[in-house]
C-alpha cells in the first residue's frame, strides 16, 4: 500500500497545555469542521484519550460516507492520535503534536499519513485532489484555532466560565456559536423545541397557546444567547410570513424575557438577536449604534424584537441587542444561495451593484457574541458587521474571484421582485445599508476578517 505524508504547522499564542486543553473540550470537532463540509456527529464519547471513538457521516460528492475513528497515544498537554478504524480512505493516521517555544506560545504540527482506495491507480487519479482538499481543511483549522486561542488569552481573567442559556442552537449562528462557547471553557444550556433530548436541553414552545416555557429546572443561568426566529429570506412575504417572521421573533423573545425576570437571580447578561434592518435603508449614509430606527417591515420588526426585553429592564441584567448584518457562511444564509449560480460563472450584481452590504464573517460573528458576554462596556445596540462594508457588485467581483468564476450577469431588480415579491426583495436584497460598528470599535474588538475577500476565502476553504 502506498502512503501519502501531509503536515502542517501553527504557531499559537499560548502554552501548549492551553491549547491541548482547548482540543479536549465539548465542540473542539465542530469547531475545527469547515463550513463548506457537510459532517454529521452520530456519537462522541471519552475525549481524545486512548480508545475513544468518534463516529460520524460525511458527504462526499454526492454520497455519505461513514468514519469512525479511534484514538491513541494520549499524553496529557503534548500528543494524541486518531486512526480511522473505517473511512473512505484506505489507511488514515493522525498525529496531534504540541510542544512550547523558547520565545513564547506554542507550535502545533499535524502530521496525517493516509493511503487512498486503489493503491497507485487511486493515488495517480485522486492524489493531488485529496492534498488540495487537506491543504485547504488545515489552513482553515489552524486559522480558527489560532483566533479561537488569542481571543480567550485576551480575556483570561475577564470572566469565569458562564452557564449559557442558548436558543437557536440548530440555526446557522447557532451551530457555529455552541462549539466556540464550549471550546472557550463554557457551559452551554440548549432553548429547545419540543421535548428536551439531552440533560442540558430545555424545553419550550413559543408559538403554543400562551406559550409554554419553565426554567425552574434550568439551574443557574448566568447569560442568555437568544437567537431563535424565522428565517427572513426563506419565503415570500405573504400576510401570513410576515406575522411568522414577526411572532416568532416578538412573542418568543417576550416569553422568555418574562420567565427570565421571575427567577430569583437573573442572568447577568442577555445578547439578545436583532439586525441591521432596525435602520432601515441608509443610502450613503454611514450609520452607527445611535442612528434612530428606519422605514419598513424589518425596521418595526427588530424595534418590536429589541423592546420585548422590557420585562429585564430594572433586574440588573445587561442587555444587548445584537444589529447583525449578512452573515458569511457557506452553510446557509445569502451567501450559500448565491453559491450555486456564481459556482457555474451565471452570479453577478444585485440590482443595479451600487447599494452597501454590512457584512461579517460566520466565525467574527461568535467572536462578537463571545466579547459582548465578557466585556461590561457592550451594552444596548451593538452592530455586528465588519469595519469594511461593501458595495454589491464589489461582494459580486470578491465571491467571483475566490472561485475564480466570471461574475458579471447581474440580477435585475425586477427579475428579483418577481421572483421573490417586492417586499422581501427591497429590504432584504436591494436595500442600501452602510452600517459602522460602532460599538465593538470603542471596546476593542479585534475582527478577524476586516476584508470582503479575505473573509470568502476563508468560509470557502479558497488557501
Amino acid at each position: 500500500m502506498s502512503h501519502s505524508v501531509f503536515e502542517a504547522k501553527v504557531v499559537l499564542p499560548v502554552s501548549a497545555a492551553d491549547a491541548f486543553a482547548w482540543h479536549e473540550r465539548p465542540g473542539a470537532l465542530a469547531r475545527l469542521t469547515p463550513p463548506w463540509e457537510r459532517v454529521l456527529v452520530e456519537a462522541q464519547a471519552g475525549g481524545v484519550r486512548d480508545g475513544a471513538e468518534v463516529r460520524l457521516r460525511a458527504r462526499v460528492g454526492p454520497f455519505w460516507v461513514r468514519w469512525v475513528v479511534r484514538h491513541r497515544d494520549y499524553q496529557a498537554g503534548r500528543l494524541f492520535r486518531d486512526v480511522a478504524i473505517r473511512s473512505p480512505f484506505a489507511h488514515w493516521d493522525h498525529r496531534h503534536e504540541f510542544r512550547d517555544l523558547a520565545a513564547g506560545g506554542s507550535e502545533l504540527c499535524d502530521r496525517i499519513e493516509y493511503a487512498l482506495p486503489g493503491g497507485v491507480l487511486g493515488c495517480l487519479a485522486g492524489g493531488a485532489f485529496a492534498r488540495g482538499k487537506l491543504a485547504a481543511m488545515f489552513a482553515y483549522r489552524h486559522a480558527v484555532t489560532r483566533a479561537d486561542l488569542a481571543f480567550a488569552h485576551e480575556g483570561a481573567g475577564e470572566v469565569r466560565p458562564l452557564r449559557i442559556l442558548v436558543s437557536g442552537a440548530s440555526g446557522l449562528v447557532g451551530r457555529a456559536l455552541v462549539p466556540f462557547l464550549t471550546t472557550q471553557g463554557h457551559e452551554v444550556v440548549r432553548l429547545v423545541r419540543g421535548s428536551a433530548r439531552c440533560p442540558n436541553d430545555v424545553a419550550w414552545d413559543p408559538a403554543g397557546a400562551g406559550g409554554l416555557l419553565d426554567l425552574s429546572r434550568a439551574g443557574r443561568i448566568d447569560a442568555v444567547v437568544h437567537l431563535a426566529g424565522a428565517g427572513i429570506a426563506d419565503a415570500r412575504w405573504t400576510d401570513s410570513r410576515r406575522r411568522e417572521i414577526r411572532d416568532s421573533r416578538v412573542r418568543g423573545t417576550r416569553l422568555l424575557a418574562e420567565a427570565l425576570a421571575r427567577l430569583d437571580q437573573p442572568p447577568r447578561v442577555v445578547v439578545g438577536g436583532s439586525a441591521t434592518g432596525f435602520y432601515g435603508a441608509t443610502g450613503e449614509t454611514v450609520v452607527d449604534e445611535s442612528a434612530p430606527p428606519g422605514a419598513g417591515f424589518l425596521a418595526g420588526v427588530t424595534q418590536a424584537w429589541e423592546e420585548a426585553w422590557a420585562p429585564l429592564a430594572g433586574r440588573g441584567t445587561r442587555l444587548v441587542f445584537l444589529r447583525t448584518g449578512v452573515v458569511l457562511s457557506p452553510a446557509g444564509g445569502a451567501l450559500a444561495k448565491l453559491l450555486p449560480a456564481f459556482r457555474l460563472g451565471l452570479g453577478g450584481p444585485v440590482g443595479d451593484g451600487r447599494q452597501w452590504w454590512s457584512w461579517i464573517s460566520i466565525d467574527d460573528l461568535a467572536g462578537v457574541i463571545g466579547h459582548a458576554l465578557r466585556v461590561e462596556a457592550v451594552r444596548g445596540a451593538l452592530n455586528a458587521v465588519a469595519p469594511e462594508p461593501v458595495r454589491s457588485g464589489d461582494f459580486a467581483a470578491a465571491l467571483g474571484a475566490v472561485l475564480r468564476r466570471p461574475a458579471f450577469l447581474p440580477a435585475p431588480a425586477w427579475a428579483l421582485r418577481l421572483a421573490l415579491g417586492r417586499g422581501l426583495a427591497d429590504e432584504a436584497l436591494l436595500a442600501s445599508q452602510r452600517v459602522r460598528p460602532g460599538v465593538l470599535a470603542a471596546t476593542g474588538y479585534r475582527f478577524r476578517h476586516e476584508n470582503v475577500r479575505a473573509a470568502l476565502r476563508h468560509v470557502l476553504g479558497r488557501v
